[in-house]
């Protein structure tokens, strides 16, 4: 998940250890269902109202953990528990291949700074109306990137995880939908993954369109079903309007914070804002061709000028009006990312009250979040459900 969220990096040097990793094994998938979240599950039968709610999802991974968009995080995050898997943030190859990274610009989250017959490949492009600078994903075919290894992309707050530095090569999304089918065999539950497309109008005016792209693959694999574990997500909606056309399978549109513009709206020349898109009128577009929304968490709660949580806006309650789910984003251990109410001290890699901060969000009635942390949110959804 994507560009729009913030990524605040701060330097440090505390460390905590992995919450309730002793009590979070493989089987772990139900825990916390013995209340309420057991009996919802219940009542909303197979496929995507199947899942448990509130849903935790492993945000590229158990990537609090280990460097993100590796299969070492993707498998941490089912060993811990996670509902679903973020597993891939889809961007193509100069042969058209689709790849799991963050962004395109591969300088922050991979050695391919160290490869010094990749130098040359160093520039600056236009992304999204910004001018950004290092390695490209589009500028490699499948083949050179898997020469490269992945690498902590904030090690200012998460030092112990450039301990695994090196240890991953990039993977492809075909690659995921295999493994997604081997962890199904080998656990004996669904493996679910969320995979989002990044930038896709960027990648369109490349001629790497990767709607088309996703779609073929998820044919392939014969996981293009309303009721395949595979749901789409973008910040754009033309994008996810499209993928509606190709695809049956369940998909939501990401809406950054108050004020932000799509950047398809930027492009085409839609004046509209993700503050029309959160309206009633707005979700009830939306609900006409997806299934759900993740919104920024400061969308369901706002923080103030001190970053302290205030009143719930009425998004969650509007949202289901309109009949559509929501998974927020990005709840993460970190004092930088939690709202200063839940902070502890003052270390950038320490940890805060991350399980308050999990109850104040659950209890507006959302339907899962995305986490870098999955066993803290699975602990928090525990007692969330059991009083």
């Amino acid at each position: 998940m994507g560009t729009q969220e913030s990524n605040q990096v701060a330097g440090g040097t505390g460390r905590r250890a992995l919450l309730g990793a002793a009590v979070l094994g493989a089987g772990s998938a139900v825990l916390g269902l013995s209340g309420t979240a057991a009996a919802d599950s219940a009542r909303r039968g197979g496929g995507l109202k199947g899942l448990p709610v509130p849903t935790v999802i492993g945000h590229r991974g158990a990537s609090g953990y280990r460097p993100e968009h590796t299969f070492g995080s993707y498998q941490l995050a089912l060993d811990m528990g996670a509902d679903i898997v973020e597993a891939g943030d889809l961007v193509p190859t100069k042969d058209g291949h689709l790849v799991c990274r963050h962004e395109p610009e591969i300088g922050g989250t991979t050695d391919v700074a160290d490869h010094p017959e990749f130098a040359d490949r160093r520039t600056t492009k236009v992304l999204d109306g910004v001018s950004t600078t290092g390695w490209f994903t589009e500028d490699f075919t499948l083949a050179e990137l898997k020469t490269l290894r992945a690498t902590e992309r904030i090690p200012a707050n998460r030092p112990h995880n450039t301990l695994y530095n090196g240890r991953w090569e990039i993977p492809t999304f075909e690659e995921v939908l295999r493994w997604q089918d081997e962890q199904t065999r080998k656990r004996g539950k669904q493996v679910w993954i969320y995979p989002e497309l990044k930038h896709p109008t960027y990648f369109r005016g490349l001629g790497l369109g990767t709607e088309e792209r996703l779609a073929k693959l998820l044919r392939r694999h014969g996981k293009d079903k309303k009721t395949s574990p595979v749901i789409i997500q973008s910040f754009e909606p033309t994008s996810i309007q499209r993928m509606n056309k190709l695809v049956g399978n369940p998909l939501a549109v990401l809406l950054s914070g108050a004020g932000s513009r799509p950047y398809d709206f930027v492009a085409t020349g839609d004046p509209r804002t993700t503050d029309d898109l959160i309206t009633p009128e707005g979700l009830k577009e939306i609900a006409s061709y997806a299934q759900g929304i993740g919104p920024d968490l400061s969308l369901i709660i706002p923080r103030d000028s001190a970053g302290r949580l205030t009143e719930p806006t009425t998004l969650v309650a509007d949202a289901h009006e309109a009949g559509l789910i929501l998974h927020p984003y990005t709840l993460r251990n970190e004092n930088p990312f939690l709202p200063a109410d839940f902070r502890k001290g003052t270390d950038a890699d320490a940890y805060g009250d991350a399980l308050g901060a999990f109850a104040a969000y659950f209890a507006t009635g959302i339907d899962g979040i995305f986490t870098d942390n999955p066993d803290t949110g699975l602990l928090a959804r525990e007692d969330f459900v059991n009083g």
